[in-house]
């Protein structure tokens, strides 16, 4: 099948490398022409493991391919994803303007039956709104579907190739057959394809990742609340999650949730909901909590040093929001940074992917180590943020070398207390008891 995907962003690229993958032609089109060459030429733009093997292979082999010129790429395709940005505005809003002013120049050039699809996460109403464009601008019959997606960075190919379940929200039957023709390679083994109207649809990925973030948050609430009664909140991570109906996956505690989808998405609907006069007030909360949950690890730090930060050193472990990415959007990183440097800090940071993208925002606000250990090097503690494998079993004893003092502030819970204990540190973490050195 040959389908066009507008917007290479992370979602777009993944979409349409993956797409040409199982056997479609895939033509992706982008304003940025700097940014088509490098793709021609095999260079990535964003990091996401297993994407440049696919990459490169469907490059290769002509299945995708990459172009600025909107009326090519959608000339010959059955299919048009659109996936584009959606910002959020001053009011936690989504912004459209991207995905209507798509559509409306798809809308002016188009020739024949086309399926259009928002891959974008966008708020309810706007499938209304997309076919609306096409309506006023063009006498062609077009389809506009909506088709979430659902990708973790760091595991999306794994997630688009083998997905729990594909979510299709469309009103016509001629598009519904496509769609199923696109995505039945990827759901072999029998995981659903679910078809529904566009509303219901637009609201399952903002219900999804909204509960997501909801859980970690109250985890977070869980673990602070350990810390005041002395329980473990490791422990009761393991017993609740034992159960059926919570399930163990995010139920770790840190300093809160970042990226690009679970703040935008909260925002937007909380937004979605106060546009017809509901208080959503469970995700209200869950935005409050968050906000102070990613410097709740600053915190622990002025009580150590008893309000004086000024002139202290920290080596800080981890940038982006997530490992496996370089996504620092909302990293809690970001924010920890912003408060030891207001209070007279200085920061030297290792991140494996990250580095260059927190330099393009922060400059030298911070310094910049080449490995984890160069950031050590007479930093007066150790700041982890990131639960980058690498940092999960470090050599403690060059930590200690490094180090003016065997202090660690773990905001993700790295390692076990008693080995904290054993080697000698100062160990503060989310949860659970400190230990003293």
């Amino acid at each position: 099948m040959k389908i066009a995907v507008v917007g290479t962003g992370y979602v777009g690229l993944v979409t349409g490398t993956c797409l040409a993958e199982t056997g479609n032609t895939v033509i992706c089109v982008d304003i940025n022409q700097e940014k088509v060459e490098k793709m021609k030429q095999g260079q990535i733009p964003i990091y996401e493991p297993g994407l440049d093997i696919l990459f490169h292979r469907n490059i290769e082999q002509g299945r995708l391919k990459f172009t600025t010129n909107l009326a090519e790429a959608i000339e010959e395709a059955k299919i048009i994803f659109l996936a584009l940005p959606t910002p959020p505005g001053g009011d936690g809003s989504a912004d459209l303007s991207f995905v209507l002013g798509a559509a409306k120049d798809i809308a002016k050039i188009v020739k024949n039956y086309k399926v259009v699809v928002t891959k974008s996460t966008v708020p309810v109403g706007t499938a209304d709104k997309v076919k609306a464009v096409f309506s006023e601008n063009t006498s062609m019959e077009v389809d506009v579907v909506s088709n979430p997606e659902f990708l973790r960075e760091g595991v999306a190919v794994e997630d688009f190739m083998k997905p729990d379940r594909v979510v299709v929200g469309t009103s016509s039957e001629k598009a519904k057959k496509l769609m199923e023709e696109l995505y039945a390679p990827y759901v072999r083994s029998g995981n659903p394809i679910i078809f529904m109207d566009e509303r219901s649809s637009e609201l399952t990925k903002y219900a999804a990742n909204s509960f997501l973030a909801t859980k970690i948050t109250f985890m977070n609430e869980v673990a602070n609340l350990c810390e005041l009664v002395g329980a473990d909140v490791d422990q009761v991570r393991r017993g609740i999650g034992s159960d059926a109906r919570i399930g163990k996956r995010f139920l770790f505690p840190g300093v809160g949730y970042g990226g690009s989808c679970f703040p935008k998405d909260v925002q937007a609907l909380v937004k979605s909901a106060a546009e017809v006069d509901y208080d959503f007030q469970i995700l209200n909360s869950v935005i409050t909590v968050n906000e102070v949950q990613k410097t709740v690890i600053v915190e622990k730090m002025r009580k150590y040093y008893k309000g004086d930060l000024k002139g202290k050193k920290f080596a800080l472990w981890g940038l982006a929001f997530k490992p496996e990415t370089d996504d620092i959007r909302e990293a809690p990183a970001l924010y920890i940074i912003d408060e030891l440097v207001k209070e007279g800090a200085s920061i030297v940071a290792y991140d494996p992917e990250a580095a260059e993208n927190v330099k393009k925002l922060k400059g030298d606000v911070i310094a910049y180590a080449n490995d984890p250990y160069e950031a050590l090097q007479d930093a007066d503690a150790l700041i982890i943020v990131t639960e980058w494998p690498l940092f999960r079993t470090p050599d403690f004893d060059k930590i200690e070398a490094s180090l003016k003092s065997k202090v660690i502030f773990d905001g993700r819970n790295l390692y076990d207390l008693q080995k904290m204990i054993d080697c000698g540190y100062y160990y503060n973490s989310i949860g659970r008891k400190i230990i003293e050195a």
